[in-house]
């Protein structure tokens, strides 16, 4: 398995749909872990919630946090690479969210801790992330009375939640204007169902770049590549990788681009606690 980079995303992919790494999936990955697994994870979700996702769980590699956002060490919470969006088109964006009668939450960092700052919430999708923020003792959240102090901070995200209807035409025009500087994904947040979320990251925010910066920094570049996801922030990692591995629940956006190349097909989490991952890894992926 030292020949081989394992890559996998997290929710209804690795963890079950309570969004925690049940205790047998943990045990059979820290079992190959110590064999020599050469593991790590990529996900729309902050290092503070991945900690509580995996709690427990030592991975050789940094982990790649808010889509490729931030490139960190989990047990501490470092982040070795940072892409924020650029400063100078952040109040733009701003104000277009705003004539969308939106109001953001906008997750940064100030030079020396991790922030997510909020002001009004306006609907039951932002009321239901706000709860389960403080439900975890969230250190980073900050309330603001102006969203525009939090600009002096490196912006990493910008979280837009409400109806679909409302963010698929606040996605074009955001789109229209700065396309080629940020990153977009619009999906609906399966924990709080018919809630959507639009969120805003670097156009250097990816998974698939981050992971090259992974292979660069450590020597790994040689080294086939596997990657575990089921959604469309995957698409770009399912593009680099050597192997695919799709889960039943696989988006169908991903269904609709054809990554079928070099791919195997496995039970979500929520059905089979991913016995199939831990139990075949070897015979289906060690090269």
């Amino acid at each position: 398995m030292n020949n081989t980079i394992y890559i996998s995303d997290l929710d209804s992919t690795l963890l079950t749909n309570k969004a925690i790494l049940s205790e047998f999936s943990k045990s059979k990955l820290q079992e190959l872990l110590e064999d020599g697994l050469l593991f790590t994870v990529a996900s729309a979700r902050s290092v503070f919630s991945m900690r509580i996702a995996l709690h427990g769980l030592k991975l050789p590699l940094p982990i790649v946090e808010f889509n490729g956002a931030f490139i960190s060490d989990l047990a501490s919470g470092r982040h070795e690479i940072i892409n924020s969006i650029e400063p100078d088109i952040i109040n733009d964006i701003y104000q277009l969210i705003c004539n969308f009668k939106c109001i953001p939450f906008i997750s940064s960092f100030n030079g020396l801790e991790d922030c997510c700052y909020y002001n009004e919430i306006i609907n039951e999708g932002m009321q239901w992330y706000l709860d389960d923020r403080l439900f975890h003792q969230d250190k980073r959240l900050r309330s603001l009375f102006e969203l525009t102090d939090s600009f002096r901070d490196q912006i990493v995200c910008i979280t837009i939640i409400n109806h679909t209807d409302i963010l698929s035409e606040l996605e074009i025009a955001i789109h229209e204007r700065y396309g080629d500087r940020i990153e977009t994904y619009h999906f609906e947040n399966s924990y709080s169902p018919g809630w959507y979320w639009l969120t805003i990251y670097s156009h250097k925010a990816t998974k698939a770049q981050a992971i090259f910066t992974l292979q660069e920094t450590y020597g790994l570049s040689s080294k086939k590549l596997i990657v575990f996801g089921d959604h469309n922030n995957d698409i770009e990692m399912f593009r680099i990788a050597d192997w695919r591995v799709f889960l039943d629940n696989i988006d169908r956006v991903l269904k609709s681009r054809g990554f079928y190349l070099n791919c195997q097909w496995i039970t979500p989490p929520a059905r089979r606690e991913f016995e199939g991952y831990f139990r075949d890894i070897k015979l289906r992926f060690d090269f």
